[in-house]
């Protein structure tokens, strides 16, 4: 679906269980921190607005999107969450760092949620330039994060469910 044709962070058509009973972790990058915060703000309120208690998010903050693989593997190897969710922005730049960046992330995140059998979201922006990344982080295209913290609840209500 093309977002160029509107915000994705609308969730009137589908049902979103209560996040009362779960912990949920942040991992969230430092570098480009204007859109990383907007993320994170994002993803806050939409835990909070969807019963996620103040208490059960826990927040780590890493250096940059590179890191979230190792945060979000420290933060499910010492603490009992339900899911974790990372958020980071990695934008395009004149050499191929971006796509080893980007490819390293993604796979990393996979291999962490494989190994602790605990939903990991993938809330990274990898967008070309920081406009675009500002429209997914709270401007024209909605909030990457408010996204990533509805996945986060509706994968733990799954893994919920399985364990039943």
């Amino acid at each position: 679906m093309a977002s160029i044709l509107k915000s994705l962070s609308d969730f009137s058509h589908i049902e979103i269980p209560s996040g009362k009973d779960y912990k949920i972790g942040i991992v969230v990058a430092q570098w480009n921190a204007e859109i990383t915060g907007a993320l994170y703000n994002g993803a806050c309120s939409a835990l909070l607005k969807n019963g996620v208690l103040e208490e059960n998010i826990l927040t780590v903050q890493v250096p940059g999107s590179f890191e979230l693989t190792s945060g979000a593997d420290i933060l499910l190897s010492s603490k009992k969450l339900d899911a974790v969710i990372c958020l980071g922005c990695v934008i395009q730049g004149e050499t191929p760092h971006f796509t080893f960046i980007c490819s390293a992330v993604a796979n990393g995140l996979v291999n962490v949620s494989i190994k602790h059998n605990k939903p990991v979201v993938f809330g990274v922006l990898t967008t070309d330039n920081q406009q675009q990344a500002k429209d997914r982080a709270g401007g024209k295209h909605g909030n990457k994060g408010e996204e990533a913290a509805v996945t986060a609840i509706m994968m733990a209500q799954v893994q919920t469910n399985a364990a039943q």
